[in-house]
C-alpha cells in the first residue's frame, strides 16, 4: 500500500492580497509530493471579500482564519492528504483592492512627521544637556585641562556638536538613504515588534468576539 500523499503548508502571520477573490497560492507557500495534487490546490479559493466594501471601511477588507479552517478545505477535496503546517496557527488576510494611493498626500504626511521629529529631537537634547549642567561640565574641564578659563565655545564643545549627530546616524544605521551597515535600523526592528503586537491583538479580538474564521 503506498504512503499517503504530503502537503507542506507554511502561512505568515500578516498577508495583503490584491484581489476579492482569495486563492490558496495568494496566501501560503505549498510543497506537496503529488505535482498535480499541488497545482489544484494552489487554483483552490478560500475566501471572497465583498466588493462593495469601501477602502474607508478599512475593518471589512481585514479577516483573521484559523489555518484548522484551511486545513479542513483542503481535506474536503482530498481527505486522504497529509498535512504539515509548518507556518502560523492563526493568521490575517487583508485585502487592497482598489486602494488607491494618495503620493502628494503621504509626502506631505513625512514631511509634518520629520519636521515634529527633529525639533522634538532638539528639544530633549537641549533639555538634557540643561539638566546635567554640560556646558559647565565642559568648562570645568577645559579649565583642568588647558589652564585657563573657558570663553563658553571651545575645542570641547566643537567636537561635541560634531560628535552627536555622527552618533546618532551610526546609532540609527543612516546617512541620508544609505545603510552603514546591512543590519536592520532601530527603527526597523521596534516596527516589526508593533505590527507583531498589533497582528496578535488583532487575532485575540477576532477569537474572542468570533469573527475569526475556523473550523465548527
Amino acid at each position: 500500500m503506498a504512503a499517503p500523499d504530503t502537503l507542506y503548508l507554511k502561512i505568515d502571520q500578516n498577508i495583503v492580497v490584491q484581489d476579492y477573490q482569495v486563492y490558496l497560492q495568494d496566501i501560503a507557500s505549498m510543497e506537496c509530493t503529488s505535482e498535480a495534487v499541488l497545482r489544484q490546490l494552489k487554483q483552490k479559493k478560500i475566501y471572497t471579500f465583498q466588493e462593495k466594501d469601501t477602502p474607508k471601511k478599512k475593518k471589512n477588507r481585514i479577516q483573521v482564519f484559523s489555518v484548522l479552517k484551511i486545513i479542513q478545505s483542503i481535506h474536503e477535496e482530498y481527505p486522504d492528504l497529509e498535512v504539515q503546517n509548518i507556518g502560523e496557527a492563526d493568521f490575517i488576510v487583508e485585502c487592497q483592492a482598489d486602494v488607491t494611493e494618495n503620493k502628494m498626500l503621504d509626502r506631505i504626511k513625512t514631511a509634518v512627521l520629520c519636521v515634529v521629529i527633529f525639533f522634538g529631537a532638539a528639544f530633549t537634547i537641549m533639555t538634557f544637556n540643561n539638566d546635567v549642567a554640560v556646558a559647565d561640565v565642559f568648562s570645568q574641564l577645559y579649565t583642568q585641562i588647558i589652564g585657563r578659563e573657558s570663553d563658553g565655545v571651545t575645542e570641547i564643545e566643537i567636537c561635541y556638536a560634531i560628535g552627536m549627530p555622527i552618533g546618532i546616524m551610526i546609532f540609527y544605521n543612516h546617512i541620508g538613504k544609505k545603510k552603514v551597515t546591512h543590519d536592520p535600523t532601530p527603527i526597523q526592528v521596534e516596527m516589526r515588534k508593533y505590527e507583531q503586537d498589533v497582528d496578535k491583538t488583532f487575532i485575540e479580538n477576532a477569537g474572542r468576539e468570533g469573527k475569526s474564521i475556523d473550523v465548527s
